[in-house]
């Protein structure tokens, strides 16, 4: 069964730059729609990117777009999360999850395979 564990998370100030990790085991991650979730202390878990698995391409939630970049290594049976110019806002838990559709989106119920999460925090 597919596992996926998140890291990279940590401490940053604003406008500094994180890159998490999503690697996998039981699996090839390059069969799946892999996406990037984060939950903020009392929010609701958002999607913010994801990447499809027949042709790579990506979707960015808005309040990351220009800012975030998602990337598959296949070699390294792993998903990247580039996190540049980070907010305050972007404070959270960010969790990878994987879905079995052959498109990239946002929404949560259509990803069945979660890690257990890594935290990021942005100092003001």
């Amino acid at each position: 069964q597919l596992q996926l564990v998140e890291s990279g998370g940590g401490l940053v100030q604003f406008g500094g730059s994180l890159r998490l990790s999503c690697a996998a085991s039981g699996g090839g991650l390059r069969y799946y729609t892999i996406g990037w979730f984060r939950q903020a202390p009392g929010k609701e878990r958002e999607g913010i990117s994801c990447i499809s698995a027949p042709d790579g391409s990506t979707n960015d939630a808005d309040s990351v777009k220009g800012r975030f970049t998602i990337s598959r290594d296949n070699a390294e049976n792993t998903v990247h999360l580039q996190m540049n110019n980070l907010k305050p806002e972007d404070t959270g838990v960010y969790y990878c999850a994987a879905s079995g559709l052959r498109q990239c989106v946002l929404a949560r119920l259509h990803y069945d395979n979660w890690g257990q999460g890594t935290q990021v925090t942005v100092s003001s």
